[in-house]
């Protein structure tokens, strides 16, 4: 984790993120070989995350990979993070079946795709600013908290009413697209107006409750246009209890089903990446010898 060394900014620094990338891939490789009791001539084939994401972190990630994977003889994959994300929900042991609607939730993507099968996605709707997570991030900036910004204003809303501010949830009855920076200004505004007087916890609280509802209802909205009864639930918001309760609450209502990753598997993690690699491997679709990133990747391109 780089949680420590970003958060003294406040936020991620792409430099700094990029900078300790190749300081621990190699030791972390070693230890992981090591712990897994397997030797680098027994993998298969590499996977790395091609994008989109930051440049910097994506490069260093792209050359470690491929090299590693011309160096061993190995074919090597780039994969798409969101991807990663969206199929995680597979590794559990009640995986759901295609086709689904997913809700793609993470702190630069919030997407509403429709998925008939691996590399078939038809998106519904996207942010066309903020993304969920971003808010969370900047609304606890705004607040004072810690980085990273979500789960410290998810743990402090539970201390305060989800009901004391009507904050808006931009957008919410037109089509399938979000918006979130109108949510965010109006934290602003409030926070202004109660200054000093302690009511940190209830803004939390009504921020939350606000984004929940609008990614919520938004979800049912997909389910019933598409007229799938499926709903899989990925990216680091996703591990969000509120929102976790309140899909569960909704979509029983319409007799749909909600699917997520396990705690792990929710936020960017090593196997979610693997798991794609492994399934566009068994589908002859390996890459080539260049190092290809692509910071800016609609997964409506994916094969």
């Amino acid at each position: 984790s780089q949680i420590k060394l970003h958060a003294d900014y406040g936020g991620l620094v792409p430099e700094l993120a990029s900078r300790d990338h190749v300081r621990k891939l190699i030791p972390l490789m070693n230890q992981l070989l090591e712990e897994s009791k397997i030797q680098k001539s027994e993998i298969d084939a590499i996977a790395y995350t091609r994008g989109p994401g930051l440049m910097g972190a994506l490069m260093t990630g792209a050359v470690f990979g491929r090299t590693l994977a011309f160096a061993l003889n190995k074919p090597a994959i780039g994969v798409h993070h969101m991807e990663g994300h969206m199929l995680a929900p597979l590794l559990s042991e009640t995986p759901p079946e295609f086709p689904f609607v997913a809700l793609l939730v993470s702190g630069g993507h919030t997407q509403l795709m429709a998925a008939h099968g691996i590399g078939q996605y038809e998106l519904l709707g996207e942010s066309i600013d903020d993304a969920a997570g971003e808010a969370f991030d900047k609304v606890a900036k705004m607040m004072g908290l810690a980085y990273p910004g979500g789960p410290n204003v998810s743990k402090l809303a539970l201390q305060g009413s989800a009901t004391a501010f009507d904050f808006p949830r931009p957008m919410l009855h037109q089509g399938l697209d979000f918006s979130f920076s109108g949510l965010k200004t109006a934290v602003s505004i409030q926070l202004k107006k109660v200054a000093g007087q302690n009511r940190e916890a209830d803004i939390a609280a009504s921020f939350q409750e606000a984004l929940v509802d609008t990614l919520v209802k938004k979800s049912v909205k997909a389910l019933k246009q598409t007229g799938l009864k499926r709903l899989v639930i990925a990216g680091g918001v996703s591990a969000n209890s509120r929102l976790r309760e309140r899909l569960e609450a909704d979509l029983a209502k319409i007799k749909a089903m909600v699917y997520y990753a396990e705690p792990a598997l929710c936020t960017d993690n090593g196997a979610m990446i693997a798991f794609v690699g492994y399934q566009r491997l068994k589908a002859g679709q390996p890459d080539g010898l260049s190092v290809t990133t692509t910071p800016r990747w609609p997964m409506t391109e994916l094969r």
